[in-house]
């Protein structure tokens, strides 16, 4: 596994980085060991000082955190601006709130005293997706570093500047030796992690694949995982929406990180009597996306992670297309240096088509109409994932109906799918399971321990 930074602008390989050797994961493995020995015990002062305090260098640094996001996986500057931002918010949540979530909670018993009480279990260890560089991180290492965990995470081998970068940012910030640690590891030292008795977690953001792999290991260990994996999240357009901010909303929805999300809308499904104007108005607006270098705050279009990444979404379309699958718009690479994709739009798509049940990660859109609100909720729930999700109406009480008939772990109202530190994410299906964020997000990995006094 090659870790190096490949700008996707331009395809020029600007550093590279050299994987951990035994000893060297030993040592490591062996730090965060002794480390937790200590931090466990910090109180919730200390360590929310030490939150508090990186998310304030990440604000200070802003422009800094942003640019290695960039230069690593081609987000636009300023949508990498708002990742270091909300990244610095999740800090500062968890920070603020952590005492409270883990307070000790007094049962209602006949007889005597009976408390539950939240304690860290250990070392835990986190493997995190490019999409997302810093915010990835941040949504596992944040809570489970306030409730007294400490956390080792190998990071996508295409953004190893962030992932140093964030390692140096808790130390500046105070973190003891060992409490956060960024890993430069093979598939095989993947294993041998999960192998390691000090282990005692394991989180996963990424594919349906790679989940599977790393579940399976971790449960050969009967180990506690989470698992935030792949969407193909629906975007139901009623009959009584407001049809241009729902374009409006859809454009974001899909364009966002240029595609590049789990939680992206996928699935565009739109009643009969608005389809034929939602396509040509949607069509208009992603035609109008402008490709340039994502370091200019005025390129709309940036390019995708890599050129794998592009390769991959070339030859879905292609297979799409061969399947009966027609591209109204878009469907091919443009001719520029680094990896760019024209926004595309796939209509006709047949549920034997392998598009049908397929996540496009970069900025295709499915395009589907159906006759009417039942039908819309059927099509949303077939489908092998199940993360997020979103209907528009100005009914408000049609919408929470609709939303509630939907197989997913999140729906929105209106406006596609967001994040905010006190909202809970995961999703079910294939999606995955467990929550991050919230206080959801900082109950996966403590030990709710009864203590009972009669």
């Amino acid at each position: 596994m090659a870790y190096q930074t490949t700008n996707p602008y331009d395809g020029k390989v600007l550093e590279k980085f050299t994987e951990s050797t035994a000893a060297e994961l030993e040592t490591k493995l062996a730090r965060a060991a002794a480390c937790y020995s200590a931090w466990r015990t910090t109180s919730f002062t200390e360590r929310r000082t030490v939150l508090k305090r990186a998310a304030a260098i990440m604000r200070e640094r802003s422009d800094e955190f942003a640019t290695l996001i960039t230069l690593e996986m081609g987000k636009l500057i300023d949508q990498s601006r708002g990742e270091v931002a909300i990244s610095a918010a999740i800090l500062d949540y968890y920070a603020d709130n952590a005492e409270e979530f883990l307070a000790p909670q007094k049962l209602d018993v006949n007889k005597g005293e009976a408390i539950v009480e939240s304690h860290p279990v250990g070392v835990l260890f986190g493997v995190e997706p490019w999409n997302y560089p810093y915010y990835q991180i941040v949504r596992f290492a944040a809570p489970n570093l306030m409730a007294g965990n400490v956390v080792m995470v190998k990071h996508a081998s295409n953004v190893p500047q962030c992932a140093r970068a964030f390692e140096k940012l808790m130390e500046e910030a105070g973190a003891p030796a060992g409490a956060y640690t960024n890993l430069y590891i093979s598939k095989e030292q993947v294993a041998q992690v999960i192998d390691d008795p000090r282990i005692k977690g394991v989180a996963l953001t990424g594919s349906e694949a790679a989940g599977a792999i790393v579940a399976a290991r971790a449960g050969l260990n009967l180990k506690k995982t989470t698992m935030e994996l792949g969407g193909s999240d629906a975007f139901i357009v009623l009959e009584d929406a407001d049809l241009d901010e729902a374009v409006k909303q859809g454009v974001i929805g899909r364009m966002g990180n240029m595609g590049q999300a789990c939680t992206a809308s996928k699935r565009f499904i739109v009643v009969e009597s608005l389809a034929d104007q939602f396509l040509a108005k949607f069509k208009a607006a992603l035609v109008g996306f402008k490709p340039g270098n994502p370091m200019d705050s005025k390129t709309t279009l940036g390019p995708l992670s890599s050129q794998e990444a592009l390769d991959k979404l070339l030859d879905q379309i292609k297979r799409a297309l061969a399947a009966g699958a027609k591209a109204d718009v878009g469907g091919n690479r443009l001719d520029l240096p680094g990896a760019f994709m024209e926004p595309t739009i796939l209509t006709n798509i047949e549920k034997s088509n392998p598009a049908y049940y397929e996540e496009f990660f970069g900025p295709v859109a499915l395009f589907f109409r159906v006759p009417d609100e039942k039908a819309a909720i059927a099509l949303a729930n077939d489908s092998p994932f199940g993360l997020g999700g979103s209907v528009f109406s100005k009914d408000i009480e049609r919408a929470k109906r609709v939303a509630r008939q939907i197989d997913t772990g999140m729906m929105f109202i209106n406006k596609p799918n967001s994040t905010s530190p006190e909202l809970p994410f995961g999703g079910i299906k294939n999606s995955g399971y467990g929550r991050e964020l919230s206080s959801a997000g900082i109950q996966e990995f403590v030990n709710k321990k009864l203590i009972r006094i009669e």
